[in-house]
């Protein structure tokens, strides 16, 4: 049986997971990377540590089994999105570190509207567009560098296609790539004609010269250079990591949702071949597009922290000495205590928008300990889980998850008490990754439809509606108190 590759690249690591058709893994790899933080606000990933362990991971994935190369028959690729990189299309050197999704630098203070019919977008600090200009803008030579073509952007998907495909080893043949998923996510290509508008360009000060060749999610996207791990493998699936969930979680049909409790938490809700524009604080994507077919669009609603603040409790605060710790010991306690927690380490994302407001934790007394201090975290996920719920409308029955948070028991059965609605968890949590796999074997036409998941656990929930009530009165002081930070 032909096996399949999926890379998922991701804030905090890469990791590589080979399937068989069937959808069962047959081996994993992952390593982390660094966080740089130079300034408050500001996030950044060095690419080439990003390129070096996605080389290791393949190595390891296929040694950890004594998998064949031969054996696999295609590659796909998940990527966090938004972080944007620019390089030097002859050698492959990075003119600076990627700028993270979570960066809040590029926060312009204008009409966040200003794009919103056309891209699907806000005009604020999230989308890849403005970044690749504050490069282009601050680092010394490298818009006149750019000007002369000298330069090459892209999202990550990009930067990886561009080293497996030949990279500074053999940059004549090395591809500069995307798909749509992530073209959609720069602000600067028309969610209709799903081209670079040109227009947008100038205004936003990215030539277009260095912009990478927009190309559907499940199509053609190169072979892997022959020197090195996979070598001639072809690739042929390519989406944001949001969009890959989506596609993993089987949502093909209009109104099909599913929530991913990550480094941050992303809802989508598949709208079929019609974008739909949000009033709601709700963003506007691609959400996938088969080669020769009509793209698929949906809504999104990003918020910018969920795993990220039980890692903060780990990492900053000493507070859990793993982040699984944050389950055995949120459940010692029955509640709170009284505290809640508003992670807003990058402003506040949907439905609010509002990049100024400052995280901040209230409702401590001296009865509080860490007990109740890892639930309010817990409570967060969940509560920020409900804006968005809320704000994407309609009256949904369950809600699908998926994402490395939600093994995590009492989370699900928490968020289904504070939505009040059935918590549906797939047995195979790792839809990312299975989404780029799924692609990836849709594209060499192995298979017609994304790969099972396996059974589902469902999660009912168990909260009175006044207990309810009162908990987001709660939260909903809390994030006022955040935004008077501002």
């Amino acid at each position: 049986m032909p096996l399949l590759a999926a890379i998922d690249q991701g804030t905090t690591s890469t990791r590589v997971f080979i399937t068989d058709a069937d959808g069962a893994v047959v081996s994993q790899a992952q390593f982390e990377h660094a966080q740089h933080m130079p300034r408050q606000g500001w996030v950044e990933h060095d690419p080439v540590e990003i390129w070096r362990n996605t080389r290791k991971a393949l190595v390891a994935a296929l040694a950890d089994k004594d998998i064949s190369e031969q054996d696999i028959a295609a590659l796909g690729i998940s990527n966090q999105r938004e972080t944007a990189v620019i390089w030097d299309k002859r050698t492959g050197k990075p003119v600076y570190n990627a700028i993270v999704w979570q960066d809040t630098r590029t926060n312009h203070g204008g009409d966040p509207a200003k794009y919103l019919h056309r891209t699907g977008l806000l005009h604020n600090s999230y989308p890849a567009g403005p970044k690749w200009a504050w490069i282009l803008d601050n680092v010394a030579g490298a818009r006149e560098r750019a000007e002369r073509g000298e330069l090459l952007a892209g999202t990550i998907d990009t930067w990886l296609i561009w080293n497996l495909t030949g990279g500074g080893k053999d940059p004549a043949n090395a591809l500069h790539l995307t798909d749509v998923t992530n073209a959609s996510r720069t602000l600067l290509m028309d969610l209709r004609t799903l081209e670079w508008d040109e227009e947008l360009c100038r205004e936003l000060g990215v030539p277009v010269g260095i912009l990478p060749e927009i190309r559907p999610s499940i199509g053609e996207f190169g072979r892997i250079r022959r020197r090195g791990p996979l070598g001639g493998i072809p690739i042929t699936g390519v989406l944001g990591d949001q969009q890959a969930a989506l596609f993993g979680q089987q949502c093909l049909g209009e109104n099909d949702a599913k929530m991913t409790y990550g480094t941050g938490l992303f809802m989508l809700l598949n709208t079929g071949t019609t974008p739909r524009i949000s009033d709601t604080g709700m963003l506007t994507t691609v959400a996938y597009q088969r080669e020769g077919e009509a793209p698929v669009y949906a809504q999104e609603g990003s918020v910018a922290v969920g795993g990220s603040l039980i890692q903060w409790l780990r990492d900053q605060l000493g507070i859990l000495r793993t982040a699984e710790e944050s389950e055995s010991l949120a459940a010692q306690v029955p509640d709170s205590g009284g505290v809640t927690i508003v992670p807003a380490f990058s402003g506040l994302f949907a439905p609010r928008w509002r990049p100024d407001a400052r995280g901040i934790i209230c409702g401590l007394t001296r009865f509080v300990d860490r007990r109740h201090i890892a639930r309010a975290a817990l409570e967060a996920t969940c509560l920020q889980t409900l804006e968005v719920v809320r704000a994407m409308g309609g009256d949904p029955n369950q809600l699908k998850v998926d994402g490395g948070m939600t093994s995590n028991n009492l989370l699900m059965q928490m968020q289904a008490d504070i939505l009040g609605i059935d918590v549906v968890r797939p047995a195979n949590i790792e839809t990312t990754v299975m989404g780029a796999a799924s692609a990836a074997a849709m594209g060499i036409s192995l298979i017609d439809a994304p790969l099972d998941l396996g059974a589902t656990t469902t999660f009912q929930s168990k909260m009175a509606g006044p207990d309810r009530d009162r908990l987001i009165a709660r939260w909903e002081d809390a994030v006022a108190r955040a935004l008077e930070q501002a």
